[in-house]
């Protein structure tokens, strides 16, 4: 591979790693089942492009992308704790719903940007040579998305929100109202899932309503990897670990495609790596077993 296919990995790596943040705040943080983000991402992507396109300043028409997501995700928290409706389902009812409203906000099925202001000519405009600015904007993005969430998890807020994921009867016996914590993580979750959905239409140059499939396994795919290769609980390491995740995943898809493997086995292969990794500790538990049982006899 040359170096532009390598940089072009690591771009795409660092813009989805913001979407991998926000399926780690639930997945991880929250312990909450979410589905929402196969909607919201598009979502994102919908609401950003169809702004930009109506001659909407780019940075203002990503503010209202995340918004967007921010409110899929409260409705996903709303039909939890408010209808009682499973965390699973809940999910599953906001991405079905989302369909359509990404249809509605586009108006077809994608919307082309192309010859549309997008946000890293800001870089341009400094100087900055269109072939580094996509990077160093991202890195920048994911950079300060980190931090914030680093900051965020160790306030009293984030710390109910930790803890609610934790073990949610307790934190509620103590008088914290969890039905809010998880309506919060939910929305800041589909927040971030709808920035990346709107950063990725900026640099791919179009939008699509069924370009949000299967994100929900890239983001674990993302988080598992991470956790294999940085082990520390700490919040800050943790974070670093989804951000470097998302980035070797991209490297490996890239791999993958050099070595004329069928894009078609993309998503198989995605589910096949989360399942060995979320199965791992139960096989090695197994193993372990019978390996103690074969000793006895």
């Amino acid at each position: 591979m040359n170096v532009s296919v390598i940089l072009s990995s690591i771009e795409q790596g660092l813009v989805y790693a913001i979407m991998a943040l926000g399926v780690y705040l639930t997945f991880r943080v929250l312990d909450f089942p979410d589905l929402t983000v196969d909607g919201s991402f598009p979502l994102g992507a919908a609401v950003g492009a169809k702004l930009i396109v109506s001659g909407w300043n780019p940075v203002l028409a990503i503010i209202v992308a995340s918004l967007s997501g921010l409110l899929a995700g409260v409705l996903t928290g709303i039909l939890n704790t408010k209808l009682k409706i499973t965390g699973l389902l809940s999910g599953i009812l906001t991405m079905t719903a989302l369909y359509s409203i990404n249809l509605r906000v586009m108006g077809r099925a994608n919307i082309s940007l192309l010859g549309s202001n997008k946000i890293f000519e800001l870089l341009t405009s400094l100087g900055i040579s269109e072939k580094n600015s996509t990077f160093i904007f991202f890195l920048l993005v994911v950079m300060i998305v980190k931090l914030l969430i680093d900051w965020f998890l160790k306030t009293e807020l984030g710390l109910a929100l930790r803890a609610t994921g934790d073990n949610k009867q307790m934190v509620s016996s103590l008088g914290v109202n969890t039905d809010l914590t998880v309506i919060l993580g939910l929305g800041l979750s589909n927040a971030l899932v709808a920035l990346s959905g709107a950063l990725v239409a900026q640099y791919q140059g179009f939008t699509d309503v069924k370009m949000g499939i299967g994100m929900i396994i890239i983001g674990l795919a993302s988080v598992i990897i991470g956790e294999a290769i940085i082990r520390k609980s700490d919040i800050k390491w943790a974070t670093l670990g989804v951000v470097l995740g998302s980035v070797i995943y991209r490297l490996v898809i890239t791999i993958a495609l050099r070595m004329r493997l069928n894009p078609n086995d993309l998503k198989l292969i995605t589910a096949v790596l989360v399942i060995v990794a979320l199965g791992a500790p139960a096989i090695k538990e197994q193993f372990g077993f019978r390996k103690l049982g074969r000793g006895a006899k």
